[in-house]
């Protein structure tokens, strides 16, 4: 037979045995790949994999499918399996609908539903996520996996973040969409190693991961394993740590885009000020987006890129009560003491004196920014000052320099009670730890380092009341410790005391609303990403903020009046007026941020002079504005999903009880507890390792429908010993709700259709109909009603209403003669074939409409590519520009709708007094 795709949800004999397809999707030399689960006898409930070109894979032929009657109460095997099929079934590609929004575990936001809206609009979704700090891009990329799950376009994920929110990121998959995510941090791949047979490839034996990027892009490590791997979903966090053409994360983010349908890239500062930069972030989402990388627009992007602020009117309107507005950033004054101010004193009349200082210049002129690093590790703490001066002592050769370090070094060793230690520990005091968490922020290791060990005694705290975090010198799991014991109510932590490492991503708000920068950045971005860890959707109290400002009467003196006080302003500002800071200074990396003020101040600019004098650059002010944050529509797009139950709990409960499927089970009403079966439990190695030690899944199971239940047990599960809620939510794509589908599917015997006696006026078939693309995915499908007269023009879920097919049915069990019945079907199916092969050339027009667009975009692409390119390189691109036009085109040509279209018999509808 001409080799067609295997829909999911399709049944198929192998090897003697009948399968149920689970997903489908084309190799390059093995033909279709297909995961199935067993449906026949001595089978059933296995998982299998089969390639088509090494295995004899047949679809099961419609008309010989066997009609059988539903002996069941109120027909409920018929109804159950009718409803697992429908949900087993994937959405089509041209349903760009949302499906599932408004069935997890958090607020049904349509501004948080956006991001897969627009990803679902794209021929693939791929998109950049790039909301500012704390709108929910977890959520949104949460939200994105769920719809492709449901399109039958998310088996196969991959999250890379970095590895300090590796938990965070996994917790808020499975808490609140229970999407379980495999994490591969230095524990985990230990345990891995273990668990999985030695040499096999981590990434073919779990088909969901989320992994640091410093983990993965190890090349010699994983580079091998990630070649040769398609995935389904790839998503990327602090994606704008991608950029710069030799990296090793460029490399690697470069690879996974080749290798993955979906891609979705998040990042709250997605532009490094590069017009190039940018440009090779969007092509890895599509290569043939952009023609010329110096000249484009967010119009040119905006169906692969959206950001929003906390001003953005969507966003504001929706966050109501949800998000309190943030107090302002108060400085707090710390006079320096005298021996402070004789530090002061040196770095004014020595290392940063200009043209008065006597004796030459201290540092060559190529170290000129080296006083400035001195100015900024004394206005962190003396500590932080030693240990530049140390570092710098080791290498100096200038018997100038080493003689002015070796006197600051002296000068620095006398301060006793540096004044922002003073004033930290009343702050701290007045915010009163027993009642409050506070975190306290540094840009020095050493300054943490520090303040971790004297805070406890000088606060009357036990060792453990302080937590220390930082970057370097600290496991992924013990940075992940640190933020876990913070979030926790219970935990004895009062304080966190860090560097910027938890400056990005990092959520810091569930058991905190106190902020204090010991040292302020010269960086308005940062600031920003530092007060953004508390200052974020979810945060329940007003958050507070307060900087230490450390001031001097020297004259000349560059305290932190000069810098810290105006840039903490400047960023309050820019939060209120603009909702981002970003764009203020012209810079767009903190690095560079700051670079260039230093520089500003070295040439006797003020703080004000530097930031006016910033280039207007109207490109960036377009891409950095809100993109996407005026919808055309109020309301996301719905998808049209067919259903005969009224919800998922009413599915999952009947099929229960109709299939005794759980013996044990406890159900009151809101909590659902039993011991899982063994196939279940084997289902559930794919569960977080964490929740599932925590509370011994495998041993006894709590789920539960109740949305307020769920809410409350994973808040109190916040304020004990570990995050993990002890009763899950049962979303649709929990693995028991997955599992009891698949258990009802199997259930009807081999290729057979219930008949059902229900209002109707004669014989009615049930039929489905599904074209598929060369990848395997749905692009038709169709759910038909087949009498007499035709194929109805009514939705079969019309149909079964107007049937009253329900669960007041009632089922007499009065015999129902099938021979007739039988007979009828070949021509059923007839009629069926011959309606969808009729309207095949209306939906090939549905289907090949956006590829034909974007064919003719490619065209133009081409052509505007090489129109400003020198003759001496025209051959190279042009070389470049045609492998990137052909690849997409074969992309193009693999989503249009192939082969016959597949049938199955679902059920036959009779008259009740037939």
């Amino acid at each position: 037979m001409t080799e067609t795709s295997y829909p999911p949800g399709a049944r198929i004999e192998v090897r003697d045995a009948e399968w149920i397809v689970r997903t489908c999707a084309k190799t390059a030399h093995d033909g279709y790949k297909i995961t199935a689960v067993g449906a026949s006898e001595f089978v059933r409930d296995e998982d299998a994999v089969f390639f088509t070109a090494l295995e004899e894979v047949s679809l099961l032929r419609p008309e010989e499918t066997v009609l059988e009657q539903d002996e069941t109460s109120r027909f409920a095997k018929s109804r159950l399996f009718l409803e697992a099929v429908l949900r087993r079934t994937p959405l089509p590609q041209t349903e760009k609908g949302l499906a599932l929004a408004d069935r997890f575990l958090l607020d049904p936001l349509p501004y948080q539903q956006r991001p897969a809206e627009l990803a679902l609009k794209g021929l693939r979704p791929r998109i950049l996520i790039a909301d500012v700090v704390g709108l929910g891009k977890t959520l949104e990329i949460g939200l994105i996996l769920a719809e492709l799950i449901k399109r039958g376009r998310g088996e196969r994920i991959l999250v890379v973040t970095p590895q300090q929110v590796l938990e965070q990121f996994q917790h808020e998959l499975w808490t609140r969409f229970a999407i379980p995510l495999i994490r591969l941090d230095s524990v985990g791949v230990e345990r891995i190693q273990r668990d999985i047979p030695a040499g096999r490839n981590p990434f073919t034996y779990y088909k969901r991961i989320i992994v640091s990027i410093d983990t993965l892009k190890n090349a010699g490590k994983y580079g091998q394993h990630l070649e040769k791997l398609h995935w389904d979903a790839v998503v990327i966090d602090e994606s704008h740590n991608l950029m710069g053409e030799k990296t090793d994360r460029n490399k690697l983010a470069k690879l996974l885009a080749r290798q993955t349908d979906a891609l979705l890239l998040a990042s709250a500062t997605p532009h490094n000020g590069n017009s190039e930069s940018f440009a090779e972030l969007i092509r890895m989402l599509d290569p043939a987006a952009i023609a010329d990388d110096s000249k484009y627009s967010a119009g040119d992007i905006d169906h692969l890129y959206i950001r929003r602020t906390k001003i953005s009117p969507e966003v504001r309107d929706q966050m109501g009560g949800k998000w309190p507005d943030r107090g302002p950033s108060i400085p707090v004054r710390c006079t320096a003491g005298a021996a402070e101010e004789k530090v002061f004193e040196e770095l004014t009349q020595v290392w940063l004196a200009g043209e008065q200082r006597t004796g030459g210049p201290v540092v060559s002129a190529k170290n000129r920014l080296f006083p400035y690093t001195l100015l900024k590790a004394f206005l962190s703490s003396p500590k932080a000052l030693a240990k530049t001066v140390a570092n710098r002592l080791k290498n100096a050769t200038e018997a100038r320099e080493i003689d002015a370090l070796k006197s600051l070094q002296h000068l620095t060793a006398q301060i006793d009670e540096p004044a922002k230690l003073t004033a930290l520990i009343g702050e701290l005091r007045a915010i009163d730890l027993k009642k409050n968490r506070v975190v306290v922020f540094s840009e020095s290791v050493e300054t943490v380092k520090w303040l971790a060990d004297v805070l406890p005694e000088r606060l009357g705290l036990k060792q453990d009341a302080v937590d220390m975090m930082l970057g370097n010198g600290m496991t992924d799991q013990q940075q992940q410790d640190v933020i876990e014991r913070f979030g926790l109510a219970e935990s004895p932590v009062r304080l966190l005391v860090t560097t910027d490492v938890t400056s990005e991503g990092v959520n810091l708000h569930r058991q905190c609303h106190h902020m204090i920068h010991f040292d302020v950045p010269w960086s308005l971005i940062r600031i920003e990403q530092r007060n953004g860890r508390i200052d974020r959707y979810g945060q329940e109290h007003q958050p507070q903020f307060k900087a230490l400002i450390l001031t001097s009467g020297v004259e000349g003196a560059k305290d932190d009046r000069t810098v810290a006080e105006k840039l903490l302003e400047k960023e309050a500002t820019a939060h209120c007026t603009l909702g981002t800071a970003e764009a203020v200074t012209g810079e767009y990396r903190a690095e560079r941020e700051e670079r260039r003020l230093i520089q500003d101040l070295l040439e006797g600019k003020t703080v004000e002079e530097s930031i006016e004098d910033r280039p207007i650059d109207d490109f960036l002010a377009d891409l950095l504005g809100s993109v996407g944050a005026e919808p055309a529509n109020p309301d996301p797009l719905k998808a049209d999903v067919p259903r005969l139950f009224d919800t998922s709990e009413t599915f999952v409960k009947e099929a229960i009880t109709t299939l005794g499927l759980l013996k044990d089970l406890e159900d009151d009403g809101e909590l659902m507890a039993f011991t899982p079966p063994p196939d279940l439990v084997h289902r559930l190695s794919a569960l977080p390792a964490d929740y599932l030690r925590t509370h011994d899944v495998r041993k006894r199971m709590k789920v539960t429908f109740d949305r307020a239940l769920a809410q409350r047990k994973l808040n109190e599960a916040r304020r004990t010993k570990t995050m993990w809620p002890e009763i899950a939510y049962l979303s649709d794509l929990h693995p028991l709700v997955d599992w009891i589908t698949d258990k009802v599917l199997v259930r009807l015997g081999r290729q057979k259709a219930p008949v059902i006696t229900a209002k109707v006026d004669e014989p009615t078939f049930l039929i489905q109909g599904i074209y598929s693309n060369a990848l395997g995915q749905p692009t038709v499908v169709e759910w038909m009603a087949v009498t007499g007269e035709g194929v109805l023009q009514d939705p079969m879920t019309e149909i079964l209403a107007e049937a009253e097919v329900g669960p007041p049915m009632t089922n007499t069990g009065r015999p129902i003669d099938l021979q007739p019945l039988q007979a009828r079907l070949p021509q059923a199916v007839a009629v069926a074939r011959e309606h969808l092969e009729a309207r095949r050339a209306e939906y090939d027009a549905v289907v090949v409409a956006p590829l034909d667009s974007y064919r003719g975009h490619l065209d133009t692409w081409q052509q505007l590519t090489l129109d400003g390119v020198h003759v001496s390189q025209r051959t190279r691109k042009e070389r470049s520009v045609q492998d990137t036009v052909e690849r997409q085109k074969r992309l193009l040509d693999s989503m249009q709708t192939t082969g016959e279209p597949l049938l199955r018999v679902l059920a036959v509808l009779v008259p009740q007094d037939v």
